[in-house]
């Protein structure tokens, strides 16, 4: 299988959205767990931003030596300079530098012309190359950008020394087929593409970051930047654990390959969540609390006959705690008996019959059913009985 090159920007772009800024400490923590989960570039931060952003890309540098680290820089000498300047003690230092190549952001936000932006991007690629040997140029706002003058930005970018070429969906604006389109027309078009690496960076912003992501690697993009959790500017970027699991399932539509260890993927999340002011959505892909829980009685009966009915991996694959049935007013017979025997009860089927009756009157009143409800759904007689088996002298505890 092709392997897929897995590019972090967790610690640079996930931590640009409001609530996830991080310090040196915890930068540098994360850092260790990305390492360890097997990514392959780390972007450490935006090194002329801030002293801290210098400091927390500079100690990243030293400490983590398998994957690349990398550092953002606009196209302008400081920028490029002060990059180098904090990657360079790294085993593997990257300078990934960009510019706006849309018309909208060349006007309004840039205020030059497609001319002087042609020699901005030559310029400080150029730079960054007689500093370092591995160059990223993006150009921003791709998606938007007048296709032709993208197809001249990037093949004078790879003239200059860029080993990769990112095509950002800036704004979340591409649709999957026309993202896929652009990938494809820019390998026929820009007649020395095949020099560099086409990396594919999308944003969320119509829900489609995962899709786009995959048609990019379908057209011909062998690097995926994504982060943990989705983290990212506005409604955040493509998640890490998403693209990395639709590669492990779906390998028949999809024969790539990469060095992540998915069993991290729960734990990766976590740790993000602690670290930042939020955690993901109950029923966020992957690593969601509701993305091995079942509520609904069809679908608990069939994960109590074969996992396989509903769930396309296991919790164990990526890290997770384990499959969850919940009880509530949706819930079968068979989903409530199974948790009745986990506490040490099994009912015959005129009691079952009867305490679903009043299971289901009492989930109509309740959000949550707990145990200790189950257990009040009982005859009297039948928790003594319970209570003294479990009391006696090689009984099983019942299970919580």
């Amino acid at each position: 299988m092709e392997r897929i090159t897995i590019f972090d920007t967790t610690l640079r772009d996930g931590e640009q959205s409001p609530g996830c800024s991080m310090n040196i400490s915890e930068k540098l923590r994360l850092a260790h767990t990305l390492d360890a989960l097997g990514v392959d570039v780390i972007e450490a931060g935006f090194p002329v931003a801030s002293e801290g952003d210098f400091a927390s890309v500079e100690r990243i540098s030293r400490e983590i030596r398998r994957p690349s680290v990398a550092a953002l820089a606009r196209c302008k000498e400081q920028d490029v300079q002060r990059a180098w300047e904090a990657v360079r003690d790294a085993e593997r230092p990257r300078i990934h530098t960009f510019l706006a190549t849309s018309d909208i952001h060349l006007e309004f936000k840039l205020k030059i012309t497609r001319a002087e932006a042609l020699e901005q991007a030559r310029a400080a690629v150029s730079l960054a190359k007689a500093l370092c040997d591995d160059i990223e140029f993006s150009p921003e706002d791709a998606t938007r950008s007048d296709f032709n003058f993208l197809c001249e930005v990037v093949e004078t970018a790879i003239e200059c020394g860029a080993t990769t070429v990112n095509i950002p969906d800036t704004v979340g604006y591409s649709l999957p087929v026309e993202y896929g389109t652009l990938i494809r027309n820019l390998r026929a078009k820009v007649p020395n593409i095949n020099k560099a690496v086409i990396s594919v960076h999308c944003h969320d912003d119509l829900g489609v970051a995962l899709a786009n992501t995959l048609s990019g690697i379908e057209a011909g993009a062998r690097q995926v930047e994504c982060t943990i959790n989705g983290i990212g500017e506005r409604a955040g970027n493509a998640a890490l654990e998403e693209v990395v699991m639709a590669l492990r399932v779906r390998p028949d539509r999809m024969p790539y390959e990469t060095g992540i260890n998915t069993k991290m993927l729960y734990a990766a999340s976590q740790q993000l969540s602690q670290t930042i002011s939020f955690g993901p959505q109950p029923n966020k892909p992957i690593v969601g609390a509701n993305a091995f829980a079942h509520a609904a009685g069809i679908h608990q009966h069939g994960m109590l006959s074969n996992p396989l009915c509903y769930e396309i991996m296991t919790p164990e694959s990526v890290g997770a705690p384990g499959t969850t049935l919940v009880l509530g007013k949706h819930s079968g017979r068979h989903a409530l008996q199974a948790r009745y025997s986990e506490l040490g009860y099994r009912l015959s089927p005129a009691e079952l019959q009867e305490t679903y009756k009043s299971f289901i009157e009492l989930a109509d009143r309740k959000k949550n059913v707990y145990d200790q409800d189950l257990l009040a759904l009982l005859p009297i007689e039948r928790r003594s009985a319970r209570a003294g088996a479990a009391a006696a002298p090689g009984s099983s505890p019942i299970l919580n």
